[in-house]
């Protein structure tokens, strides 16, 4: 069996270890993240996280009620706000801007033309159609915190997986996430020496755990303990490192999903560089949302955290061993019988000369120039399927 070598954690008078960001993936998902998070929805702590979602989720109510039940009244406090008496409750509830959203499309209205009508006027439309429904009911999620809010109107097989849940699961492998686990926050690549430190405060500008009133995300790595899987070209150690992010919504304002993935570096504003072996998952919140993610997702992150990057390292180091081109001819015909144009061939094999000094011959010289020429394109799509396509090479390889 291939032997994997965990590295001494100990820091360099740099404080850190030397990563090569130049190879792998660039993933911005956890960078846009923290820069769109306002401050009051950044935590430091897992803790202080699960006391947010699972206070939130106590005060909470769910119902499935008959639409055409449901009141629409014209505050008479404010001619401009709209509320809605439900079924069984003699007090009125207040939609939130996103559960208005909800009921508008539910009822096949558009919310941005009702939201500038009269509340008069934008009540009558909401409920001519609430009470015309076709679909009869709906499930609400009512929150009382000083004032009932109405935070989601779904259809009646809405799937609901509260965030509170997921807290709760990634807190059973990684605690608080603030390193009394092997799991916790990230630390930051110093561009100027390119030396990555997992040793960082965590505050409001390095957090990367989020919560608001429409979901969650969070994303730990296990960073203080490197894995080496191979060398550089001056035969410096390539190091990664673990890491997963996930997220989901309550209200429906997105699913439930992780991912998982080996990564070389996390900078200041959470991009994550040099990434490898992406794997992602997601569960809509469909009828049996709730068992899907008790019996997949839940487990699937448990698997990850536990278990052994020998396969990972393995499979790099099957695909550096793997020779498949020693000539131009041979580099162009190999690239050429496996999809790509002569154009995308011509800078594959360019990328690689620069990133390594020299032209590709293994299988992973070729993913590495493949996932090099990806992070350049401007259009997603385009860019995924690059990914995908490298990431094909590398596991047949293995």
């Amino acid at each position: 069996m291939t032997e994997v070598e965990v590295l001494d954690t100990r820091p360099d008078a740099r404080g850190g270890y030397k990563v090569d960001v130049s190879r792998g993936e660039r993933i911005g998902r956890v960078s846009s993240e923290w820069f769109n998070r306002p401050a009051d929805e950044r935590y430091l702590s897992l803790s202080e996280l699960m006391a947010s979602v699972k206070g939130r989720a106590a005060r909470s109510r769910t119902r499935t009620v008959e639409s055409a039940a449901v009141r629409v009244e014209a505050s008479r406090d404010n001619a401009e706000r709209l509320d809605l008496v439900l079924p069984g409750s003699e007090a009125p509830v207040a939609p939130t801007h996103w559960s208005f959203g909800q009921l508008a499309a539910l009822v096949g209205a558009p919310a941005a033309y009702l939201r500038q009508l009269p509340a008069p006027l934008a009540g009558i439309n909401l409920q001519y159609g609430l009470t015309s429904h076709r679909a009869e009911q709906v499930k609400t999620l009512e929150t009382d915190d000083g004032r009932v809010e109405l935070r989601a109107v779904t259809g009646p097989d809405y799937g609901r997986i509260f965030d509170h849940e997921l807290v709760a699961a990634v807190q059973r492998i990684a605690g608080n996430g603030t390193g009394d686990t092997r799991w916790k926050v990230p630390g930051v690549l110093d561009w100027s020496t390119g030396f990555y430190n997992p040793r960082v405060d965590i505050t409001q500008d390095t957090t990367t755990l989020y919560a608001s009133d429409r979901d969650v995300f969070l994303f730990l790595v296990d960073d203080l303990n490197p894995i080496e899987a191979g060398r550089l070209p001056d035969g410096s150690p390539d190091l990664y490192f673990r890491g997963f992010y996930c997220w989901n919504s309550e209200v429906g304002a997105k699913t439930l999903g992780m991912a998982s993935f080996y990564l070389r570096a996390v900078c200041q504003n959470r991009n994550l560089w040099g990434v490898e072996d992406f794997e992602e998952i997601t569960i809509r919140h469909s009828k049996y949302a709730a068992s899907r993610f008790a019996h997949e997702a839940a487990p699937a992150l448990t698997r990850f955290a536990n278990s052994s990057p020998a396969p990972f390292i393995n499979g790099i180091k099957a695909a550096r061993a793997q020779i498949v081109a020693r000539t131009d001819e041979d580099r162009t015909d190999f690239l050429r019988k496996r999809g790509f144009g002569k154009a995308e061939t011509a800078k594959i094999i360019e990328a690689v000369l620069v990133e390594e000094g020299r032209a590709p011959t293994s299988v992973f010289d070729f993913v590495q120039g493949i996932t090099a020429v990806a992070r350049d394109k401007p259009h997603q799509g385009a860019r995924l399927d690059l990914e995908a396509r490298a990431k094909k090479l590398l596991d047949r390889a293995a």
